[in-house]
Order: C-alpha cells, then structure tokens, then sequence
C-alpha cells in the first residue's frame, strides 16, 4: 500500500509531529511511504525518506526538497514535461494540534477527493476543543470529570477546591497545563495558559487517580488495542510527552478486572461511532470509585499509539479499505433549465 504521511503544520505541536512521523519510519516496514512536511509557512514538501531526520527540519534544508501542490484526486511534484502525480492510497494524517487536528486538513482532504487517515470535520472541531468534548461526551453518555470554563476577559474567580490542574482548550502535549495547588500560584499559572490560548478548562486534580489509555478504530470491524496504563506522575510536562511521542515497541496490556475492561471499552466505543469512523484515536480515562470518566480524546494521538497494537500496519491497512466515502451530489441543472424554458415561452 502506498502511504502518504502528511506532518509538521502551524501549530505549537509542529516538532512532536516531526517526531511521530520519523518513528512512522520505523514502524511502517511494509508499506510504500512518502513524506508530505507542511512546514510553518503552510507550504508543502515532498521529503525523501533517507533525508528523514529531526536536522533536516531543524536547520531548513527541507527546503530544497521538491514544493507539493494539490489538484483533484492527487499530490504532484513539477516534473521535466509538466508535472509528476505522487502515487498515494491513503494519506495518513499525523499533523497534531492546529492544522492536522482541528479541520483544516480534513477539509482540504474532503475539497480534493483525496482519501485520509483522521477524524473528519465535525470529529476534529469536537476533540479539538475540551470544552465542545466535555459536551460531546455528555451527549454520548459517558462521563467526564467537574470543570469550570474561563475566557480571557471573564473575572478570574475558581469555583472549585484546590488543587485544580489548568488546561488551553484548544492544545495538547501538556502545553500551557499546571497544577495550581493553593491560589498563591493562580494568577501566574492563568497567564502561562493564557499566553497559548483565549479559553482554558480547569478540573480538579485528583492525586493518585487511576488512569488507563485504550486506541483503536472501526474498520470493517472493531479493532481496538490493549488497554495502557500510564506511567504515573504528577503529570506529563511537554519534554516527557515528547519523548513519549517517539515510542515504537509495544507496551505491556493494564492488569485489570476484565469488567473495568468491558467499561473502558464501551465508553470508547460510544465515543468513536460514528463521528470518528476513518480515524485512529486514542481515548484517555479516569477510573474513580470504579466509574469511568473521560479525560481527554487524542483525535491524532502521537505516533498513532502504535506501540499499543499488536499489528498496527496491518489495521491501518485494513482501515485504508474502509473509510467513510462522501456522499456524491449530482447536479444537472434541472432548476435553471426550468426557468430558462419559461423566460424562452414568455
């Protein structure tokens, strides 16, 4: 199969998506690969995949590869007569954050006819926001933990106990996040947030919480990975998720009651279908007092959470067969016809 990864964007994220498309490389051992780097400018890139290293990125020399442009059906590079198609099946979208995670992609994918790996537009503008889904969520009927929503300009006044921890709505891979534990430590920890973003979530911290991380999709079934439970700190600042981002060797299943399994899995489940049909993602959840809770929704989560399947290549394949298609609009002009025919008899 002919895999596109498309990688980098305008975001704060741009480097871990550096980082999870070169351990893609590692990882996608069977498949034809071409690199699509979209860098800060939003300008395409066809990287060779021997020239796939972090300086490459780093020092600008991409640059000298081969610009993309875009046309219906297809990637093409200019060639010596005209231009030259990229041969490409599915494009795998591993843009994280701005760009890749909030529509933009998913759009541009839906305007050229072009096949994709990623949530669709509803799906991204949904995760890509925690505060759309914490709604979401609700409306599926799976929980999510108490919050209180601030903006900008509204008075910086905590409804909730401390300690809380404090999110940007609209970015992940722990940028902007602190754990404020008393209100000596509010006001900085709110301008750090606020510096990312206009809108923050803020949750109460719960020390100690149980947490458990499951992936997967529906292809022409259910493929759903182990079950993770994730190293436990305080929290994972943005250099340990990065590091996080490069794993490529597969993590050992959570020793669970196969009934918290069967809970984790249904919550999953509820969120995926159907508005995230074409995508992998990875749901993050709370275990507290045996209920589950979601904490979060990675609509491309870092390095696909490859290191969670058994045969990732394998399930990506099989999802590449069966994506969502959109619907096709015949368009015949029956209506202009008709007032043509009038304005011709009158």
């Amino acid at each position: 199969m002919n895999i596109a990864i498309l990688f980098g964007g305008s975001s704060f994220e741009h480097e871990i998506s550096i980082v999870s498309a070169i351990t893609m490389k590692k990882v996608l051992k069977k498949s034809q690969i071409s690199y699509l780097f979209l860098d800060k400018d939003r300008n395409f890139y066809l990287i060779e995949e021997k020239s796939m290293n972090s300086k490459l990125f780093s020092s600008g020399e991409y640059k000298k590869s081969k610009t993309i442009q875009l046309k219906q059906g297809s990637f093409s590079v200019d060639a010596l007569f005209g231009s030259k198609d990229i041969s490409v099946d599915v494009v795998l979208n591993l843009i994280h954050g701005r760009d890749g995670e909030d529509g933009k992609i998913a759009s541009l994918m839906e305007f050229y006819g072009l096949p994709f790996i990623s949530p669709r537009i509803e799906a991204s503008v949904l995760s890509y926001n925690k505060l759309y889904t914490k709604l979401y969520a609700e409306s599926v009927a799976v929980k999510s933990v108490p919050y209180q929503h601030l903006s900008k300009n509204d008075n910086r006044e905590l409804t909730l106990e401390y300690p809380v921890i404090i999110k940007p709505v609209r970015l992940g891979s722990s940028i902007g996040v602190s754990i404020v534990k008393s209100a000596d430590d509010l006001e900085y920890a709110l301008d750090v947030a606020f510096e990312f973003d206009t809108d923050l979530i803020i949750e109460p911290f719960i020390d100690g919480v149980k947490e458990y991380n499951l992936a997967g999709c529906k292809s022409n079934s259910w493929e759903l990975s182990i079950i993770e439970e994730p190293q436990k700190e305080e929290f994972l600042d943005f250099a340990k998720k990065y590091m996080d981002f490069s794993r490529d060797s597969q993590v050992h299943q959570a020793d669970i009651d196969p009934n918290l399994q069967a809970k984790i899995s249904e919550s999953f489940q509820k969120i995926y279908d159907p508005l995230f049909l074409g995508s992998i993602i990875r749901c993050d959840f709370f275990v507290i007092d045996g209920e589950v809770f979601l904490n979060e929704i990675n609509p491309i989560p870092g390095s696909m959470a490859n290191y969670l399947f058994d045969d990732f290549e394998a399930m990506l394949e099989r999802l590449a067969l069966n994506l969502p298609k959109e619907k096709k609009i015949q368009i015949d002009y029956q209506y202009i016809h008709s007032i043509q025919s009038a304005k011709g008899k009158a």
